[in-house]
């Protein structure tokens, strides 16, 4: 038997009618076309954001031209997209439903989110207002607002499939964990619709599209969008500082699993198991420890690392959370003062983030356990890569930097140290993990 989808009916009797929603936020979003010198993308087939621009990218190294779409957030000219629409792009042109177009620059972008703030000189635009997406819930009708297959102000409808979802495809390149609490849902979504708005039936943004999910790139069930209450945040700190006030808990945390509930003792599988707590952290100065179990984040339950992740994405260092833990089965609730990569509470300036960024990799500190049979006393490994000076110099996944130019290397801080104070290039020391001890010499 075949089924649709019925439409929803109000006390009225009367079909929901999404004309409202879709006049008021059509106006608001624009088409991005962006010129690149080549284009390649690190994500397999699943999830493929080269087949998410407007068109396929080239092998060959020449001019590139992709698409895709944004929303306009004041009337003098701000507009968010994704970070992967304007990434390594050499010029951006930004053009309204009106047809008119506008040269755009970057205000500032953020990987472990992919959202990036475009700029463009004109006044009296027309903007979406912000809604919230802590309301929304699954089952809720939404709609999706871009520009696919160079289709300009395309509107479609669906509904929330699922919140808080992490389909593991973003990176960090400052070291930490990227934040992944997408927004699911089954409105059609195809290439260029990539940084369009996703709405209520209010007309309010609730969300950025980012991804679909697909074999072929082409719409086939899924799509996801980061939630607006993350976009705010992001959008908020790039335009005042250029660079995103990361706040960070100082734990790794994990979801919990049956494997894991076996190992611990553990019942109730709801919540986030902590695995260990960062020395400088703020969860270790407020009393947390490895194997408490975090229930809710200021009274907001949270039942996996995605929904964790989604609420403190909203926060900035310095800012007060109460973190409600299961302690050998005893409720305990915590006041964290979170803080940020530095393991202060102050503004992280643009440059301390662009020193680590420009390496293209992500880092993380290693076990004592490694140390020892590695025989070292400190290093950071490289857990992940992407196009940097790390991958222009070869240097592996996995590798654990030991020294820059004879310093010891143990934490990011030590990097960007040792990379602020560096000029013309560095000499980097370090050992894989099978014991291969290997040098490097990397240009600045």
């Amino acid at each position: 038997m075949h089924l649709t989808r019925q439409p929803v009916v109000n006390d009225e009797g009367c079909c929901n009618d999404f004309t409202e929603a879709a006049s008021k936020t059509i106006d608001d979003v624009v088409h991005i076309k962006t010129e690149f010198e080549e284009q390649v993308s690190p994500f397999g087939n699943f999830f493929d954001w080269r087949y998410f621009f407007g068109n396929p990218p080239k092998t060959e190294e020449e001019p590139v031209i992709a698409e895709g779409s944004g929303v306009i957030l004041s009337p003098d000219g701000y507009i968010v997209t994704n970070n992967h629409v304007i990434e390594k792009a050499k010029t951006i042109e930004v053009i309204l439903n009106n047809n008119k177009s506008y040269k755009a620059k970057v205000i500032g972008a953020d990987p472990s989110t992919d959202l990036a703030l475009l700029k463009v000189d004109a006044t009296d635009l027309p903007y979406i207002t912000y809604g919230n997406s802590a309301d929304l819930k699954v089952g809720q009708w939404v709609l999706a607002v871009g520009n696919p297959f160079n289709l300009t102000s395309t509107v479609t409808a669906g509904i929330v499939s699922a919140t808080a979802r992490n389909i593991n495809i973003l990176s960090s390149p400052d070291g930490n964990s990227p934040i992944e609490s997408f927004i699911q849902t089954d409105a059609a979504v195809n290439r260029g619709n990539s940084g369009g708005a996703l709405v209520n039936t209010q007309g309010q943004l609730v969300g950025i599209i980012s991804a679909i999910a697909s074999g072929t790139g082409y719409y086939a069930g899924y799509s996801f969008a980061i939630p607006v209450n993350i976009v705010k945040k992001v959008v908020s700190d790039l335009r005042e500082y250029g660079v995103v006030q990361r706040a960070l808990m100082g734990v790794q945390i994990r979801d919990i699993d049956n494997k894991l509930a076996d190992k611990e003792g553990i019942t109730d599988m709801n919540g986030v198991y902590v695995a260990g707590v960062t020395e400088n952290g703020a969860a270790k100065a407020a009393g947390l420890k490895e194997g408490d179990i975090i229930k809710a984040i200021n009274k907001t339950p949270v039942n996996n690392t995605s929904e964790l992740l989604g609420i403190i994405g909203t926060e900035r260092p310095g800012d007060k959370v109460s973190v409600t833990v299961d302690r050998d089965n005893k409720e305990k609730t915590f006041e964290l003062t979170l803080r940020n990569v530095n393991g202060t509470t102050g503004i992280v300036k643009k440059e301390e983030i662009n020193t680590v960024t420009m390496l293209g990799a992500s880092f993380a500190p290693i076990t004592d356990a490694r140390k020892k049979d590695l025989g070292i006393s400190h290093g950071v490994m490289v857990t992940a890569i992407q196009d940097g000076k790390l991958m222009d110099a070869e240097i592996k996944q996995g590798f654990i930097i030991t020294k820059i130019d004879k310093k010891d290397i143990d934490s990011v801080n030590d990097l960007e140290d040792a990379l602020n104070h560096a000029s013309g290039g560095i000499l980097i020391e370090g050992i894989y993990p099978n014991g291969i001890k290997a040098y490097y010499g990397i240009g600045l």
